[in-house]
């Protein structure tokens, strides 16, 4: 009986002390994978890299930066076209056993970028998810979607006024640390 009890202790113990919701700060930071346009007339992805920053408190909603760069397919191009996105975000950690689920907002702006220049940008928004498994007690590894609305609008050549549509997709790989 003094086993059983001691397992079922041990099990529990183990379980709640890898859980966010017993934690006193959560830190999170990742890396995009993935960048996909909804309108591939648009655009199309030929990389992404960047990051993903959150830190926050148990029951709380905490704070999230993200910041990445995606390269445009090209075909004769002669410099890089590139679109850059920053995204702050309030996140909310559900307090759920064994899995770290995380669902947030943000907002920011997207720019499109031709050889390194600025030319246009535009607000952009997004709601995210992400879902971890707890791999020791303390950390997580995570995967994340961000699905997101962008448009710019152009203001110089034969396309001025025109509204282009920079949304779409990222998926994401992260850690997390929870103390």
């Amino acid at each position: 009986m003094k086993k059983i009890i001691l397992t079922v202790f041990a099990a529990t113990s183990l379980l709640l002390y890898s859980t966010p919701s017993f934690a006193l700060l959560n830190f999170s930071v990742g890396v995009p994978l993935s960048h996909s346009f909804a309108d591939t007339k648009v655009a199309e992805s030929e990389g992404v890299s960047g990051y993903f920053i959150q830190i926050g408190v148990p029951m709380l909603p905490g704070l999230g930066m993200d910041s990445y760069e995606t390269k445009l397919k090209c075909t004769g191009c002669s410099k890089v076209l590139k679109i850059s996105t920053s995204m702050y975000n309030l996140y909310y950690l559900l307090p759920i056993p064994i899995i770290n689920l995380t669902i947030g907002l943000g907002t920011g702006k997207t720019e499109y970028s031709y050889g390194g220049v600025a030319i246009d940008d535009g607000a952009a928004t997004q709601w995210y998810t992400s879902f971890g498994i707890p791999i020791i007690p303390l950390f997580d590894l995570h995967l994340s979607y961000r699905s997101i609305s962008s448009k710019i609008e152009s203001t110089s050549g034969n396309d001025k006024g025109t509204k282009y549509d920079y949304g779409g997709s990222v998926m994401g790989l992260g850690i997390g640390f929870n103390f």
